[in-house]
């Protein structure tokens, strides 16, 4: 573990630029939202961290913080990633995405959203269009995972990584509040049975999904460990290229923390797996 340790200590070093680049922030929807949010005040935006233009290898990350689609982990499921991809030549978008409310097709929306504004800036930002992932923690999780079996044309990743992720809306082993908190609570049972099937990812899995990277914890109590799992079964099934790695302890939330007892193997890991493809 020291080894390690020492080694992700010097893969996070980079330059006094790199370290010091700040994020820009932009207005996902400056004209105006296809799907209005209840809560006016609630915007949508990115933070986009660039690489130096000179080591970056035309790769980009939009990320989707956690938060259970009533609030988002802004800082350890987002912004606190920057160095670590830059450092690799690889973009990270992070998204404040807005709450649902009930209607799951507003944080879809401004996910497809960003990744869309990827494209459209990809030679500005020195990206290649057709090497784009999308990146999501818990309820972060299911949202970068609808939109990895979802979403089609510019809208579409081209790789996923996923966090400790919710997956299924089954009641019997989702999380009840993001269920709730996405697809409402005041619908028929007819209608609540037909959006639980189609949110549950493991269920929209086919041979167009992309390649993934799943980290669980074996332990956690907040989303079971069954969700990622389910998940990985559905894409190997389907022939999709796919990593799982599922650590004996620490619980839900880690993130980009360093207090989780594996940070060190996790950062190796994925980065290991961004390098094979």
């Amino acid at each position: 573990m020291r080894t390690l340790k020492i080694l992700a200590m010097m893969l996070m070093m980079g330059s006094s630029a790199a370290m010091a680049q700040k994020g820009m922030k932009m207005d996902l929807w400056p004209n105006g939202a296809t799907y209005e949010s209840s809560d006016k005040d609630d915007k949508a935006e990115i933070t986009v961290y660039l690489p130096d233009a000179k080591k970056a290898k035309g790769r980009a990350v939009v990320c989707c913080p956690g938060g259970g689609y009533t609030h988002l982990a802004m800082d350890h499921e987002g912004h606190q990633w920057a160095t670590f991809f830059n450092n690799q030549g690889i973009a990270l978008i992070v998204v404040k995405y807005r709450m649902p409310h009930g209607n799951p097709m507003i944080p879809v929306s401004d996910a497809e959203q960003a990744i869309k504004t990827v494209r459209r800036n990809a030679v500005e930002w020195h990206i290649d269009r057709t090497d784009i992932g999308i990146m999501g923690f818990s309820a972060g999780g299911h949202l970068a995972s609808t939109i990895a079996t979802h979403s089609t044309g510019e809208a579409a990743p081209n790789f996923q990584i996923l966090f400790y992720p919710v997956i299924t809306m089954d009641p019997s082993f989702t999380h009840k509040g993001s269920h709730d908190n996405l697809l409402g609570t005041d619908h028929s049972k007819k209608e609540t049975r037909r959006l639980e099937a189609n949110y549950s990812n493991d269920l929209q899995v086919n041979r167009t999904t992309p390649r993934a990277f799943i980290a669980l914890s074996d332990d956690d109590k907040a989303v079971p460990a069954a969700n990622g799992f389910s998940y990985y079964e559905q894409l190997y099934k389907h022939d999709v290229p796919a990593s799982i790695h599922i650590y004996p302890t620490g619980g839900h939330g880690w993130g980009y923390r360093e207090s989780f007892a594996y940070h060190y193997q996790m950062v190796f890991e994925l980065k290991g797996w961004l390098e094979s493809f």
